[in-house]
């Protein structure tokens, strides 16, 4: 196994590991290393069955099933597909997957350690693919923040709502998406996150604060609030912690989501196929003494 830094300010590849193998205690401690020094991990040219895919992603934590759980893997409930394509005049998949800046299960109590996406079918137009999976680094964004912000939001927490982001991909034209039911709505209150955490892999304190899930800073004025998180959501957008992911078939992509926020382009057409398997890793081991 060789783990190649692409020089940016995120990602490295993996190569030369087959993940439809069982992992090695040593090339699962370098793989959860790597995602704390990388942020995003690709593992080119895989070809995985879904009981391997599912195999991989419960080494590093369990599995969530989404609370919607709309489109799934048949017999494989923490497998969501991710598609643009249609059987029989049906959706296969969720379609309009990641559209906007986030931080997948920041809305939880129990938050997650990492994304890990399969691409089975990437959308291609003129030989290019489509479909890109872009990034920021939360990391060098809390490093960069001015002092005073650092100061004015040191122990504070702020509100994460579930229904924020979903209400708000509801609204876009051709959404398929449908109101949450009470029960979903129930199961996934809204929760406090603290806006700076440690995270569980480096240490490092990380901006853990996203647009598509934070509403309000806890315990403080509202006008101070939507100040204040105006200003982190722009602070996030330099250039200088942004990286992108192109696509290609047979990728396995796995990034932190605690030291990240992601979006996923949709430039494609529904006649451009896209077909995605995903598992949600959620933070429920000791990562600090198992990469150490």
């Amino acid at each position: 196994m060789k783990i190649k830094p692409g020089g940016e300010v995120l990602g490295a590849r993996v190569e030369g590991i087959d993940l439809g193998r069982p992992l090695s205690d040593t090339e699962f401690r370098q793989i959860l290393r790597a995602l704390g020094e990388h942020g995003v991990l690709c593992f080119p040219a895989q070809e995985l069955e879904s009981d391997a895919f599912v195999r991989f992603g419960r080494m590093f934590g369990e599995l969530e099933i989404n609370v919607a759980n709309s489109f799934h893997e048949p017999g494989f409930p923490e497998v969501m597909v991710l598609s643009n394509m249609t059987e029989n005049g049906r959706p296969v998949g969720l379609a309009d997957a990641g559209q906007g800046w986030h931080t997948d299960m920041s809305y939880s109590r129990d938050i997650a350690l990492a994304n890990i996406l399969y691409a089975v079918k990437v959308p291609m137009r003129a030989g290019q693919p489509l479909g890109d999976t872009q990034f920021r680094n939360m990391q060098l964004a809390y490093e960069e923040l001015p002092g005073d912000i650092k100061r004015r939001l040191a122990g504070r927490t702020a509100t994460h709502d579930f229904a924020k982001f979903w209400d708000m991909m509801r609204s876009r034209p051709g959404s398929a998406r449908a109101p949450l039911t009470p029960e979903q709505r129930a199961r996934k209150p809204p929760v406090s996150q603290p806006i700076f955490r440690t995270h569980p892999i480096t240490g490092r304190t990380i901006l853990y604060c996203n647009p598509g899930y934070a509403v309000r800073i806890d315990g403080m004025a509202e006008a101070e609030s939507a100040e204040l998180l105006a200003f982190l959501f722009a602070h996030q957008e330099q250039k200088k912690f942004f990286h992108a992911h192109a696509w290609s078939p047979g990728d396995v992509l796995m990034w932190d989501n605690i030291g990240t926020v992601h979006n996923a382009v949709a430039d494609y057409r529904p006649d451009e196929p896209r077909y995605m398997r995903r598992v949600q890793v959620m933070a429920t081991k000791d990562y600090a003494r198992l990469a150490a």
